[in-house]
């Protein structure tokens, strides 16, 4: 569960698939841990991936992105990053960002423990500028992913260019 009410990603990195639970609101101030999470472990040469959305209260494009990053980066490694029990509005907005082609997605019961998801993935503080660093990333993966979001975030992407461009 999410501690002091913090959205939380619990996580088994010792299975085969490596298994994130996603518990409470994944978004761009809880994104940055699971960047790094996903990082570290594709360069130990992990790439099987399985994300609970069953707890997932909602998301933003950031944490996405993040996602697509990740997906992206697994498929060059040859694996395959799968979302696991996502409910229909978030599956609505996988698929609106085309994500869907990138990821394997399943919205039914997917046979899997997923209690074994006990450790909590660090969430590191950040500055201003690298968070804005990771949200314009993740809306870059988002248009890496699917060509036609570019317009949907071209306005985020032109104010965080011009944001981490700044002395």
């Amino acid at each position: 569960m999410a501690e002091n009410g913090k959205p939380v990603y619990l996580v088994d990195a010792y299975s085969d698939p490596v298994v994130v639970r996603i518990d409470g609101r994944a978004c761009f101030q809880n994104s940055a841990g699971l960047k790094d999470f996903f990082t570290a472990l594709i360069r130990q040469g992990k790439t099987r991936f399985v994300l609970d959305f069953q707890h997932c209260a909602s998301m933003d494009s950031t944490f996405l992105g993040v996602l697509a990053g990740a997906a992206l980066e697994v498929r060059k490694a040859g694996g395959k990053l799968i979302l696991a029990r996502v409910g229909q509005r978030n599956l609505e907005l996988i698929r609106n960002l085309g994500l869907h082609r990138l990821l394997v997605v399943d919205a039914g019961e997917f046979a899997m423990d997923f209690d074994r998801c006990n450790q909590p993935v660090a969430c590191p503080d950040r500055s201003e500028l690298e968070h804005a660093r990771l949200v314009l990333e993740a809306h870059e993966n988002l248009v890496a992913a699917d060509e036609s979001n570019r317009g949907k975030f071209q306005d985020v992407l032109a104010f965080l260019k011009n944001r981490v461009e700044q002395p």
